[in-house]
């Protein structure tokens, strides 16, 4: 097996121990003595919906949203899609008819949460006083400003009238059961979509000292809400959260391990670096690239053959006019870094499928790279600048392309070097 095909057999792994089907069923909750409303949203809730109608053997009934192309038949549970990663009429249609259905619920009832990341767009419903128009305008700026995934959501959160725990409160007294996917790094639930159903630590003032902190320019109607500062969401205690539990079914971790396994297989020593590496792209591809130089020419920290495997969530700051996603930047910057050296080659990839705003995975380089790019007379430095690093591997035919996994754990990031 080749540098390529270990890479990719490896990221494929990390995709396929995280499919719902293979998680769900050791996470079936007691069953009611009264209904079971299955609800959630995310890019792997219709395929954890499927899971769990499949495996639950009682009545039910429900609706999830994800996202377009996402989406799988059930017989049970409706399957809405919508647009991600900027919300859409469908999105805020089907947010209203979730929090409308856990409504007048008694305490014999079921809510089962079908949780994943994606679900902050997917399940948008305006708080007072925000339209629909406000939120697309907010989350662009949030995708654009660099800001990691959890401050993103403590800002999404205070302009919600069903995140950060206010779904769960809404089902009260019911009892709400919520299964989660994680793609946030460290797994903390209250940030996965989020958090719907899960208390939220963050205030309305979080969520005015982040977009300060990123000099976020959003709508009047936006400022005044935050700035009001009504209506807080459910912190830890809340009665009406006495009830809400929350289960990790599926983790970054352990989609590296699963990697990791994949080779050793092989005869090549794995070294996990974490599950949830933050920071710049481009500052990661550039800190990776020193490491896996380190162990080509020093055998530390481990004698090659060996992969650096690492997953988490990068951030790209744009400043340029490119195509470009955070996997794909972050592998532009190590190429560049890594100048062609022999004995290298990595995948980066986001286990949804889709990395940034195009429908592409991510990328592989090989030490082959910098060579072929400077024959086809592409400038690595200069599509780097312009955050234009899908149209770079685009040219190369180095894009991996895996359509909708219908799962999401974050990214998938291994350098091997042999």
């Amino acid at each position: 097996m080749n540098a390529r095909e270990l890479l990719r057999a490896m990221f494929d792994a990390a995709v396929a121990a995280a499919q719902p089907d293979k998680c769900i069923k050791r996470h079936l909750p007691i069953p009611p003595r009264g209904r079971t409303i299955v609800i959630g949203a995310g890019k792997a809730s219709a395929a954890m919906a499927k899971a769990f109608e499949e495996a639950w053997t009682g009545p039910l009934e429900g609706l999830v949203v994800t996202r377009y192309g996402y989406g799988v038949p059930c017989q049970r549970i409706k399957i809405v899609e919508a647009a991600h990663p900027v919300p859409d009429a469908a999105g805020v249609q089907a947010a209203h008819d979730i929090l409308k259905m856990v409504q007048g619920l008694t305490a014999d009832d079921l809510v089962v949460a079908l949780i994943s990341g994606g679900g902050s767009s997917l399940l948008s419903l305006p708080a007072a006083g925000i339209t629909a128009e406000d939120k697309r305008a907010v989350n662009k700026a949030l995708l654009a400003s660099g800001a990691p995934i959890q401050e993103m959501n403590a800002v999404r959160k205070h302009l919600s009238a069903i995140k950060g725990g206010r779904l769960a409160a809404a089902a009260f007294p019911a009892r709400v059961e919520t299964l989660v996917i994680s793609d946030v790094p460290g797994d903390d639930l209250s940030a996965v979509a989020s958090g719907p159903t899960v208390p939220d630590p963050t205030t309305f003032a979080d969520a005015l000292a982040i977009i300060a902190k990123y000099n976020m320019h959003l709508p009047a109607s936006v400022m005044a809400h935050l700035k009001a500062g009504m209506d807080e969401t459910p912190k830890p205690g809340d009665a009406r959260l006495a009830k809400a539990r929350a289960h990790l079914i599926a983790s970054p971790q352990a989609s590296l391990e699963a990697a990791a396994a994949v080779a050793s297989t092989y005869g090549v020593t794995p070294l996990i670096l974490g599950d949830s590496l933050e920071g710049e792209a481009r500052e990661l591809g550039i800190m990776m690239a020193g490491m896996a130089l380190q162990a080509r020419r020093f055998a530390q920290p481990a004698k090659p053959p060996c992969v650096l495997i690492s997953g988490g969530e990068g951030t790209v700051t744009i400043r340029g006019k490119g195509v470009g996603g955070r996997n794909v930047e972050f592998l532009l910057s190590l190429a560049t870094k890594l100048h062609g050296a022999a004995g290298i080659s990595a995948i980066a990839c986001d286990t949804d499928g889709v990395d940034g705003g195009a429908e592409v995975a991510g990328a592989i380089v090989t030490p082959d790279t910098l060579q072929q790019a400077r024959a086809m007379g592409l400038d690595l430095a200069a599509m780097l600048a312009n955050n234009d690093a899908h149209t770079f591997f685009a040219a190369m035919g180095d894009q991996v392309i895996t359509g909708p996994t219908r799962t999401n754990v974050n990214d998938f990031r291994a350098i091997l070097i042999t």
